[in-house]
């Protein structure tokens, strides 16, 4: 025999109360009306619930321990009905997002304390990986999206570009250098430079370019990491090309940002799990991430 929510409730309240009458005060219903759904119940269970005694009700042992299991269904229930409510406001719901360090050091931060200031209780995980542990993030729907430099390695994801700049190049305020309006190979005849490391796609291009310039830079310091090689140029450990959203992070610090040319392309995508469509919070973060992404490649020659 099914029975409903509201028998369990009448069981519940006649628990609380100790009388029929009582219960059906709270309840809004008769007496006998209450009286007829703990026969039911009874009828249901195929034990006693109650001793009846001069017009108060006795729990036997078999009503509390049912009302130990009535009490975790309404946990249960009252969970359910606040699932819209939460979801609404963002509680229950989050955004996964991967992205590599020229993107998920300071760039992202600035995103989602955007976008958190319209869902204050939305949940987002931000995991700062190299491009290709993104691309294995994404393909593995461990993420709703994610940020990686192109060329792509891995399937499974689709893609497109967010981001069609130049890397640029770092320079100390007080350098020579930073009253020029764009860095030329020329320019870096006799200065120390700090590169990247080779598995870097912009440490190629950089290489052919001082090559068929017949320059060989002086990269004594390497790294992998704009922020990284930002901090460094500061210490005036050498010029250095680093990428353009970390540049813009950096404005202000001591740092001056010119153009190189040739240019050397920095192409970021977003890319998205094949079989996972994008959340509405997803895609509210995407919206401000491209927001910002617009006005950092607008102000950072300003």
């Amino acid at each position: 025999m099914k029975v409903s929510p509201a028998i369990y409730d009448a069981f519940q309240t006649v628990m609380r109360t100790g009388t029929m009458s009582g219960a059906a005060a709270i309840l809004g219903r008769s007496q006998p009306a209450v009286s007829r759904m703990i026969d039911k119940l009874e009828d249901s269970q195929g034990v006693k619930l109650f001793e009846r005694r001069k017009g108060k009700v006795v729990p036997t042992h078999a009503a509390h321990l049912l009302l130990d299991e009535v009490e975790r269904l309404f946990v249960s229930l009252g969970s359910l009905e606040d699932f819209g409510r939460r979801m609404q406001l963002g509680q229950d719901s989050g955004v996964g997002v991967a992205a590599l360090p020229a993107l998920g050091l300071d760039f992202m931060p600035r995103a989602i304390a955007r976008f958190r200031r319209n869902r204050p209780h939305a949940r987002v995980l931000l995991n700062v990986r190299m491009s290709v542990s993104v691309e294995k993030w994404v393909a593995t729907q461990q993420v709703d999206f994610g940020l990686a430099e192109t060329p792509f390695r891995l399937t499974g994801f689709e893609t497109k570009i967010f981001a069609d700049a130049d890397y640029v190049v770092a320079i100390p305020d007080d350098h020579r250098l930073s009253d020029v309006s764009e860095v030329h190979p020329t320019h870096l005849v006799g200065e120390e430079f700090i590169g990247w490391t080779h598995f870097v796609s912009a440490r190629p291009i950089f290489d052919d370019i001082m090559q068929g310039a017949g320059i060989v830079p002086q990269q004594l310091v390497e790294s992998t990491m704009s922020a990284s090689i930002c901090s460094l140029v500061r210490e005036h450990q050498g010029l250095a090309v680093v990428d353009p959203f970390t540049a813009w992070a950096q404005r202000g610090s001591g740092l001056t940002f010119r153009p190189f040319r040739p240019r050397i392309p920095c192409r970021f995508a977003l890319l998205q799990p094949e079989m996972r469509a994008l959340s509405a919070l997803a895609q509210e973060l995407i919206g401000e991430i491209e927001t910002l992404r617009d006005e950092a490649l607008g102000d950072l020659f300003r």
